[in-house]
């Protein structure tokens, strides 16, 4: 490769990267608001209240509240853990973990604006889906022994103040604002590296990998989305995670690699295992080891995975049946021109503006030294310097690109 050539394809990573993440800044905005929002009206104790039995409701009421939880992985752990420990049922925990990691508000509008609204259905049904998979294999494998070692493990919860004031009281409460406005920023926080490397990564990959990759890693790439035969696409499911794998960088981060995946014709079930690979992960796997011990965490992986590639086929299956997959081909997401006065252009404006007034309300109020803090699952601290070094590489990387295309002309 040239250095002219490289150049110009240094120049179009980071313009395709800051352009994914301009038309999805609004999206991320409203996303964290709207769960920070929840996340401080509607209490651990209201959830476990609801979540103690194997039943239904106890399953409606997990998903419910992940439903209106964070889309963090690692909150979404340390959250699960903790109800779990003060009483809610396995898997009424595991409805809640999966819930708050693929059913989401945030994570389906960032979905809609890459890949289009066929794949936010699949989304939501697939979540569905892997709730009711995991809940059969808990019944079909009954690992009682297990469950029970893993709750002795985290050991007798602390009885905690229960809030019982109604949500319409709270939400007049200055405090619960200034809250609301600390929680928000927390969020950003949390995710701030993997969006960072995730839209750097999806910027490079469009601009120098070729097509020929993926067609060897994810085998009869590019023949259409319906004439996938069985085992391609199991091939492609059990790719899919792998990838993800490779690319740990958390289900917000991963979506528009998953928009780039589509468009280099990928089939719809192997994207859909991508997006839902960010629980079967060794971070993930680490964490819940540490939390409930090997056994348990190996059990929990395995059912996951087992869980995703069954949703990910029947999804391909039923939405070829319905004639709803869309054509990978009309996927040309990297050659938009994303920057444009357009309603992508107002909507940051004023997302923008309400992410001002709560980062102002949590951080530089007068009760600004309100102590309020979110559990999180247990990071590794060399994995998070690892990251933020390598975000902080992308922002140099970005900021070059930049220079190269607009000042260079390249």
């Amino acid at each position: 490769m040239s250095s002219d050539i490289f150049l110009e394809n240094w120049g179009n990573a980071a313009n395709t990267a800051l352009g994914f993440f301009w038309m999805a800044l609004w999206a991320f905005i409203l996303g964290y608001a709207l769960s920070s929002l929840i996340q401080v009206l509607v209490t651990k104790q209201n959830m476990q209240k609801t979540m103690g039995k194997a039943d239904a409701k106890s399953v409606l009421f997990g998903t419910f509240f992940g439903f209106i939880s964070s889309s963090c992985s690692f909150s979404a752990l340390a959250t699960t853990k903790s109800l779990f420990k003060k009483g809610a049922s396995f898997v009424s925990s595991m409805a809640f973990l999966l819930a708050s990691t693929n059913l989401v508000i945030e994570l389906g509008i960032v979905i809609s604006i890459f890949l289009g609204w066929q794949f936010v259905v699949g989304e939501y049904v697939g979540g569905i889906l892997l709730i009711l998979i995991v809940w059969a294999l808990i019944g079909l494998f009954n690992p009682s022994s297990i469950i029970s070692k893993a709750r002795k493990k985290l050991g007798d919860s602390e009885k905690t103040k229960t809030d019982s004031k109604p949500i319409s009281e709270k939400i007049q409460n200055k405090t619960n604002w200034v809250k609301i406005g600390k929680q928000y920023g927390m969020e950003w926080k949390m995710v701030w590296k993997d969006v960072t490397i995730g839209f750097t990564i999806a910027g490079i990959i469009s601009a120098f990998v070729p097509d020929s990759f993926f067609q060897t890693l994810f085998i009869n790439t590019g023949d259409g989305q319906t004439s996938f035969g069985f085992f391609t696409l199991l091939e492609h499911v059990v790719v899919g995670p792998f990838a993800a794998f490779i690319t740990f960088i958390g289900s917000m981060g991963n979506i528009p690699l998953a928009a780039l995946l589509f468009g280099k014709g990928v089939s719809f079930a192997g994207v859909m295992a991508f997006i839902f690979s960010d629980l079967v992960v060794f971070p993930v796997l680490r964490i819940n080891a540490k939390y409930y011990g090997w056994k348990m965490s190996l059990l929990i992986l395995s059912m996951l995975f087992t869980a995703l590639i069954l949703t990910s086929l029947l999804l391909h299956y039923s939405f070829d049946l319905l004639d709803m997959i869309p054509d990978f081909s009309s996927s040309t997401i990297s050659q938009q021109d994303h920057f444009q006065i357009d309603y992508t252009f107002f909507l940051n404006i004023g997302f923008l503006i309400i992410s001002g007034i709560l980062v102002y309300l949590g951080f530089f109020s007068k009760q600004k030294d309100l102590s309020y803090m979110k559990e999180m699952a247990p990071k590794s601290p060399l994995l998070e310097k690892v990251l933020k070094y390598v975000a902080f590489i992308s922002y140099i990387w970005l900021l070059g690109g930049i220079l190269v295309k607009y000042i260079f002309n390249y």
